[in-house]
């Protein structure tokens, strides 16, 4: 073997470090399968004690700990996600007499006079009452002084001295937007249930614990409702106007991009006015500022039905050449009574001047045409017949749809009289009339792409183009030039209608309205801009009349909202009007 002995003592040496490597190696298994034993049975221990939680306590437990995580109150959102009202962790002031007397030997409930404490919380919440404040510490009857305290404020209570004066924590809702679509929100009441608008439709779903963990998102966009707001509130201060109201709606999904009503109020801080109003302003006609304007309240909206007229003569095949004229140069007589235009327009203008003049005296003789019986069924067909459709639950009954229609009711309802409705039945209207003749409801919910509703047909493809048409030159040649804003191709009409009162009309209170869409090439939204008793003033060359008020709003909103929208401003792009120009005439 190449003349190397092995020493006999390297062998065993050998042997004894293979026996101490095997048995850590032993105990290092040994471990190992402890410690995975000890995982198992905790595992196993785990599902036992979620099995017997299921079978002999079902859910109760896990919704506990659940219900522990989880706000009070769901969060809405707008459809982009930003908040609209959601809980928030805040202080209460509440009175308690008993604070001073607990365990002790029945003395005074406060240290100072309650007319010193009502003074001293005036200073931290200047719009406190200091008469009732002290006539409530003064009777010793328990009870909140003020909801919503913010911890600076808390401290600055805590340093009045008076144990009476207690600040519990509470979740409260909060509304991050201020005022913005109050009208849609809504707001919380002190039962903590909703009231008036999403809040109390949603009420159940934002209260369950199965659902509350899920925002809710709304269709409205808050860039939108800020601009038509601002527009609306502008508009209305510069006519000095007592109301106004406005929307922005999808025409292909119904829903509601924006919706106004003013004057408006301040969900974070209802007050009892806010609600209700004492019943000699009742009587005069004044309204509380949670009151919805656009949902609830109907008003006859003149001549912005005259589009819809038109759309249904042509539907019904009453107009087959819009070239056709109708006397214009004298009143009509219906039923004992003369219908007149504001102006002599002509002795017989064709339907594009119709529109473009906005004649009564024609518009009543198209509507005759077209006859009562069949003027009311494309009146239902278009949702005027019932309370408007949308999800709040203040939404105002039509009035004058009842009974059956003869050819003087025809003549009326056809400028818009004679018929009352409130602004949002009157826009789901003209979005059937330019979407293609299809009727959808309209909805606050956010809808899903391809999850629209059906809705319903109400006028032919072709009618619907042409109306497009009809309505662009209206912008361009008549009374809703105001709202014409360069490169949106925007389409609309104005309306004046005179309020009724004691007595008849009321010739000096007038509701003034435009209703658009955009772009009528290719129409996206309807919107619509209510002001409620304007007055003539410097701002509307001092006429009361829709194209000089209502109208300029559209005008300023559209090139406000339509990039927010992905409508972009086009010169280059407008619906072709090449065969209706000629029927146009003179539009000076």
């Amino acid at each position: 073997m190449n003349g190397y002995a092995v020493p006999n003592t390297f062998v065993p040496a050998v042997a004894g470090s293979l026996d101490v490597r095997r048995r850590s190696l032993l105990v290092a298994r040994l471990r190992v399968l402890i410690v995975g034993a000890c995982f198992l049975l905790l595992a196993i221990v785990a599902l036992l004690r979620l099995a017997w939680l299921g079978v002999a306590q079902p859910g109760h437990e896990i919704r506990s700990m659940a219900d522990a995580l989880l706000p009070p109150r769901g969060e809405i959102t707008d459809r982009n996600g930003v908040p609209l009202a959601r809980a928030f962790p805040a202080y209460a002031l509440w009175y308690n007499p008993q604070a001073m007397t607990e365990g002790g030997d029945g003395g005074p409930p406060l240290v100072k006079t309650p007319e010193e404490i009502a003074r001293e919380l005036r200073v931290i919440f200047p719009d406190l009452d200091v008469y009732e404040v002290a006539q409530q510490l003064a009777s010793g009857r328990a009870g909140y002084i003020r909801r919503r305290v913010l911890p600076e404020d808390a401290n600055r209570v805590m340093a009045i001295g008076e144990l009476a004066l207690e600040l519990p924590q509470e979740e409260d809702r909060h509304y991050p937007q201020g005022s913005l679509a109050a009208h849609v929100l809504g707001y919380v009441g002190s039962d903590d249930h909703g009231r008036v608008g999403m809040e109390q439709v949603l009420d159940r779903q934002l209260s369950d614990p199965a659902t509350r963990g899920q925002p809710v998102a709304l269709s409205i966009d808050m860039r939108v409702q800020g601009a038509l707001e601002d527009e609306l509130a502008s508009g209305m201060r510069s006519v000095n106007a007592v109301g106004a109201a406005g929307i922005v709606l999808d025409v292909d999904t119904g829903e509601v991009l924006a919706l106004a009503s003013l004057p408006h109020f301040d969900p974070n801080a209802v007050t009892t006015e806010d609600v209700i109003l004492p019943p000699e302003r009742t009587a005069a006609g004044e309204m509380p500022r949670s009151f919805n304007r656009m949902t609830n309240q109907v008003y006859e909206l003149g001549s912005t039905f005259k589009p819809l007229t038109v759309a249904i003569a042509i539907d019904a095949g009453k107009i087959t050449d819009l070239g056709r004229t109708w006397q214009a140069n004298r009143p009509l007589m219906v039923g004992g009574n003369a219908i007149r235009d504001s102006h002599t327009i002509g002795a017989a203008i064709n339907v594009p001047q119709t529109l473009i003049h906005s004649s009564n005296i024609t518009s009543a003789q198209i509507a005759q045409e077209v006859g009562g019986p069949q003027m009311h069924e494309y009146f239902e067909l278009l949702g005027l017949g019932e309370r408007p459709f949308i999800e709040l639950p203040a939404r105002g009954a039509p009035l004058g749809m009842a009974g059956e229609w003869n050819s003087s009711k025809a003549a009326y309802a056809g400028f818009g009289h004679g018929i009352a409705v409130t602004p949002l039945h009157l826009a789901s209207a003209y979005a059937a009339m330019v979407n293609g003749g299809i009727w959808r409801p309209a909805t606050l919910h956010k809808v899903r792409p391809g999850q629209a509703p059906r809705g319903r047909r109400v006028f032919r493809a072709s009618t619907s183009a042409r109306m497009n048409q009809l309505m662009r030159m209206i912008a361009l040649y008549g009374t809703g030039r105001n709202a014409d804003a360069p490169g949106f191709r925007v389409g609309g009409k104005t309306g004046s209608a005179e309020k009724p009162g004691a007595g008849g009309y009321r010739r000096t209170s007038l509701v003034s309205t435009f209703a658009a869409a955009f772009p009528m090439d290719s129409p996206r939204y309807v919107v619509i801009a209510m002001l409620d008793e304007p007055q003539g003033t410097v701002a509307s060359s001092f006429q009361r009349t829709a194209a000089w008020n209502a109208a300029p709003i559209v005008g300023r909103l559209v090139p406000r909202i339509g990039p927010q929208l992905g409508v972009f401003p086009d010169a280059d792009r407008d619906i072709d009007l090449s065969d209706l120009r000629p029927l146009v005439g003179d539009t000076d």
